[in-house]
This record gives C-alpha cells, structure tokens and sequence, in this order.
C-alpha cells in the first residue's frame, strides 16, 4: 500500500532547509525525500503493481539501449532541477547526454532527456499536475510518460516542434508506446505483463 506525500516533514526541529542542510538530511536518511524551496518532502513507497510495471519498462528500456548513447535510470537517480531548486527520484529517467552532476555533490544530475512516472493513487494527482510544471523547468526534457497502476492507461506528454507539449493516449493492451526519445516501442500488454488492472 502506498503512504500519503506531499506534507512536509520537519526535521532538526525546524521546517526551511538549505540545499546542503536537506542534501545532509538524505544522506543520512534510509528513505528517500523530495526538496522544493526550502522544504523537505516524504517520498510515497511502491507497491507490488507499480514494481512489476517499473520491472517491466525498466528491463525492456535496459535491453534496447545497451551501448547506445541514451541510458535508463531507475529511482534511485537523484534529478536536480536548478530553475525552480526541485530534487527528486522519477521512477524511470532516461539521459542521452553526458551525465550532468550537479555541483552540490556528486549524487545530484540534471539534464534528463525523458522521464517516466508510474502512477500510484496517493501520488497521480501531484505527478500530473504539480510535478509536471516542475519538470517542464528542465531545459533537455523532451518525454513525460505517465503509466497507471490501476488500469491500463499511459499518457505520453512530448514537445512539438512548436515547443508546446502535446498530449497522446494509450488504453488497449495492444496498442505501442513509442518512446521516441529513445526510438523504443513497447505494447503496453507487455508494459502490464503479470500485473493485476481493473
């Protein structure tokens, strides 16, 4: 069962962090934080429906890229948005540029090229509203795919050539993702291999 997020915690008895004051916080830390503006965000934890999905994009996506330029990362990425001070962990980032470390440690990297969020009900409202517009801050992000755990629905948000993101849907077992970031298809019956959907 997923926790709740989004409430901010308050640690060393105080509520506004400095970048180092949260980046010390972590690496002390067993469970995994968001940063934004000073405060200091309780990560929700994956259930059984969204590790079969991460497992079975996360595998596919590995396989394909495998001495190609671009290179999947699972959620222990940390991705650094310096434009608005975001740190968080997508479930699936996806890099076809040199790895950017950001300059507060070596743990920190920006720059992803697609970002892949597996929805969870405690977190799918955040992921498509609030932590969308954070991300649309990353000056290399081309992709934004959501994937339901509940259901079969993925939505792929992408840059046109407009530079206005477009929207397109997914909800037949058979229908194909394109990843075209990476040039990658997947079925979505495979993206949903195993996992038990309404």
């Amino acid at each position: 069962m997923d926790i709740g997020v989004r409430e901010p915690i308050v640690a060393y008895g105080k509520k506004n962090f400095s970048i180092e004051e949260y980046l010390e916080f972590e690496r002390a830390s067993i469970e995994k934080h968001e940063y934004y503006q000073g405060e200091i965000f309780a990560m929700s934890g994956a259930g059984n429906m969204h590790n079969l999905i991460f497992s079975n994009v996360f595998g596919d996506l590995a396989y394909r890229l495998k001495g190609k330029a671009c290179k999947p990362f699972g959620s222990d990425m940390r991705v650094h948005i310096p434009e608005n001070t975001l740190f968080t962990y997508p479930d699936i980032s996806i890099f076809c540029k040199d790895l950017t470390v950001q300059g507060f440690d070596n743990d920190n990297f920006t720059e992803p090229s697609a970002i892949i969020e597996i929805l969870s009900p405690s977190t799918k409202n955040y992921d498509r509203g609030d932590k969308f517009k954070l991300y649309r801050d990353i000056p290399t992000l081309k992709e934004y795919i959501l994937i339901d755990s509940e259901t079969i629905s993925v939505e792929a948000f992408r840059l046109n050539e407009h530079n206005h993101w477009e929207l397109e849907e997914y909800k037949k077992p058979d229908d194909i993702l394109s990843i075209q970031t990476v040039q990658v298809s997947l079925l979505l019956s495979e993206i949903y291999d195993g996992v038990k959907v309404k």
